[in-house]
C-alpha cells in the first residue's frame, strides 16, 4: 500500500453537527483520497458523533480510520492515540468542529515538499466571530523564525508537521492537561524544526466558535486556565535559556493567557478563587516577567499583573475596579513622561515603580480608549436619523497625539467624528452614525456590532468603546422602505458599546405580546 502524503488527526467529542462539515471538508480535499489518511478518535461522544465517524469510515474505507474510546477529559489522549496509528509523511491536526478550504492539504503538502518545511502554517480565519491572531499571516514566507516573528502568538497545533520530526523526538501531547495541551507539543516542534513556513495566499483553515460554547477551552474556569498557563510557561522556560529568545515566547503568555485571568470577570470569582489566581499569577510574574516583557505589555495588563505580584488581593481588586467601575484612569505628566494614575501610582507601599504606570509613548490602541457618556437617537442638519455617541478620553492632548485623526466604526459603518473638544480634564469625542449605514451593515438578517475606535490611522481590530455606566439599553423603531427595524444601543457582557438591529415582523410582534400577556389573555 502506498504511503499517504498526509494523515489528518481528528480528536472527536460531542461536536455534531459541525463534525459532519469537518469530515466532508476532508474527504473532498483536492489532494485526493489516495494521498490522504484520516485518523479520527471518538473520545466517548454522546451526541451521535461516533456513529457519524463510522458512517464516513464505511463510505471511505481506504481513507478514514476510526477508533473509539471512553472519554478521557481532553483532546490530548485521543490525539496521541491517533498519532500512534498515523502513517502519512506529514500529519495535520484539525478540531472536530473546524473545517478546511478545499485546496488546503494539496497546497500545504506541495509547499512543504518544495521548501523542506518541518512545520507549516496555513492562513487561519475565524468563523462565528472566533478570534484568530493574524499577524503571522501577513505574508507567505518560506522560512520564519520563532523568536523574531509573531509565531509565539499562533501556537495551536492546527499546522502541518513532518511526521519524521514528530517521531524522531517522540513528540506527544501531555495527557494530564485538559486545556492547552497542544501548546507544549507545537512549541517543541517549532524548537526542533529545521524550517518553519507560512502560507498566507489562501484561507486554509476555518476555526469555528461553537455557538453553544461547547468547546472545552471556552468552558474552562479560571483555576483550570491558571493551571494550564503555569504548565505552559514552565515548559517553555525548561526548553529555552533565559534571555531575549525566552522573552519572545513568554511575552505571548503574559500578554494573552495570564492577562485574561485578570479581566473584569475576575471580580465575579469567590474570594478563595481570587486569592489562588492572584497567587498563581504573582508567582509567574516574579519568576519570569522580565523588564523587557513588562515594557511590551499594555499598561492595563502590566499594572494588573504587577499588582498581583507585589500587592494584596485588595490592591488588585482596586486596580481592576478602576477600569470596570470608574473608567479610564486620569493621566499625569511628569517632565516629558505620561503616567496612568491607577491605584498604587506613586505609593511606595504598592511595590511598583513608576515604570509600571508609564505611558511615555502611548500606543494608538491606548489612545483610542474611550468611555461612552451617552448614546441618543436624533436627526442631523440634513434631516437624517442618526445615532449620536458622546465619549470621553482622559487625555487633554488627544487631538495633538492622534494628529486629529480618530475613526469610530461599528463593523463597516463609519461615524462622522466632529472636531475633538479639549478641556483641562480630557477630550470629548462626538461620533454620529447614520441609521441607514447601520442598517446596511446589519440588515436584512439582523445582527450586532461592537463600536470601536482607531487612532492616528491605526489598522487592525480597533479598540472597543466602553459602554455607559451604569449600563443602559436604548431602543428605537426605524422604518426603512417597507421594513420596520428595531435598533438597539446596549452594553455587552464585556462592558463594550454595541449596536444591534433586527427586522420587526408580525410573528416577532405576536411572540413578544404572548410573552408579556398572562395566560388567558387577562
Amino acid at each position: 500500500m502506498t504511503q499517504p502524503d498526509v494523515t489528518v488527526v481528528v480528536a472527536v467529542y460531542n461536536t455534531m453537527p459541525d463534525l459532519t462539515t469537518c469530515l466532508t471538508s476532508l474527504v473532498e480535499q483536492t489532494i485526493g483520497l489516495d494521498r490522504l489518511e484520516v485518523v479520527a478518535v471518538d473520545d466517548g461522544s454522546t451526541d451521535g458523533g461516533g456513529a457519524e465517524l463510522d458512517r464516513f469510515a464505511e463510505a471511505y474505507p481506504g481513507t478514514v480510520k476510526v477508533l473509539h474510546q471512553a472519554n478521557s477529559g481532553g483532546p490530548a489522549a485521543p490525539s496521541n492515540r491517533a498519532l500512534d496509528h498515523a502513517t502519512g509523511r506529514y500529519v495535520f491536526f484539525i478540531g472536530a468542529d473546524d473545517h478546511l478550504g478545499p485546496e488546503a492539504l494539496q497546497r500545504m503538502v506541495d509547499a512543504a515538499d518544495r521548501w523542506g518545511s518541518d512545520v507549516l502554517l496555513g492562513r487561519t480565519v475565524g468563523v462565528n466571530k472566533r478570534y484568530i491572531h493574524q499577524e503571522i499571516f501577513d505574508q507567505t514566507c518560506p522560512e520564519v523564525d520563532l523568536f523574531t516573528s509573531a509565531l509565539p502568538f499562533s501556537l495551536s497545533n492546527t499546522k502541518l508537521f513532518r511526521r519524521e520530526l514528530v517521531e524522531k523526538y517522540g513528540l506527544r501531547f501531555p495527557e494530564d492537561m485538559p486545556v492547552g495541551s497542544d501548546q507544549p507539543f507545537t512549541l517543541e516542534a517549532c524548537l526542533r524544526a529545521g524550517r518553519i513556513s507560512v502560507l498566507a495566499d489562501y484561507d486554509y483553515y476555518y476555526a469555528v466558535k461553537r455557538l453553544n460554547a461547547g468547546n472545552i477551552t471556552y468552558r474552562s474556569d479560571h483555576l483550570a486556565r491558571l493551571d494550564c498557563v503555569e504548565r505552559i510557561v514552565h515548559f517553555a522556560a525548561e526548553q529555552i535559556e533565559p534571555g531575549d529568545r525566552r522573552d519572545a515566547v513568554l511575552r505571548r503568555h503574559f500578554a494573552w493567557e495570564i492577562a485574561k485571568l485578570l479581566r473584569a470577570d475576575f471580580l465575579k470569582l469567590g474570594r478563595d478563587s481570587q486569592e489562588r489566581v492572584r497567587n498563581g499569577v504573582g508567582k509567574l510574574a516574579r519568576q519570569y516577567l522580565t523588564d523587557q516583557i513588562r515594557d511590551q505589555l499594555d499598561v492595563t495588563s502590566r499594572i494588573r499583573i504587577g499588582t498581583a505580584a507585589h500587592g494584596s488581593l485588595g490592591d488588585l481588586l482596586a486596580v481592576i475596579r478602576q477600569d470596570v467601575d470608574d473608567g479610564l484612569p486620569p493621566m499625569v505628566l511628569q517632565g516629558d513622561r505620561w503616567f496612568a494614575v491607577y491605584p498604587g501610582f506613586g505609593d511606595p507601599r504598592s511595590g511598583l515603580s513608576d515604570e509600571w504606570f508609564e505611558l511615555t509613548n502611548p500606543s494608538a490602541r491606548w489612545l483610542a480608549r474611550l468611555d461612552t457618556v451617552s448614546v441618543r437617537m436624533t436627526v442631523d442638519a440634513d434631516g437624517e436619523r442618526v445615532l449620536a455617541v458622546t465619549a470621553r478620553s482622559p487625555r487633554p492632548d488627544l487631538s495633538e497625539l492622534v494628529g486629529g485623526v480618530l475613526a469610530v466604526r461599528a463593523g463597516g459603518a463609519e461615524a462622522t467624528v466632529r472636531p475633538l473638544g479639549q478641556d483641562p480634564m480630557g477630550t470629548t469625542v462626538h461620533a454620529t452614525f447614520r441609521v441607514r449605514d447601520l442598517l446596511a451593515e446589519l440588515a436584512p438578517e439582523g445582527g450586532h456590532r461592537v463600536v470601536r475606535a482607531w487612532a492616528a490611522g491605526a489598522t487592525g481590530d480597533g479598540t472597543p468603546l466602553r459602554g455607559p455606566r451604569p449600563p443602559v439599553v436604548q431602543r428605537v423603531l426605524h422604518r426603512d422602505g417597507g421594513q420596520l427595524h428595531l435598533i438597539t444601543a446596549t452594553t455587552n457582557h464585556k462592558g463594550q458599546l454595541v449596536f444591534a438591529a433586527s427586522p420587526v415582523t408580525l410573528r416577532r410582534m405576536m411572540a413578544r405580546l404572548r410573552r408579556r400577556l398572562p395566560l388567558g389573555g387577562k
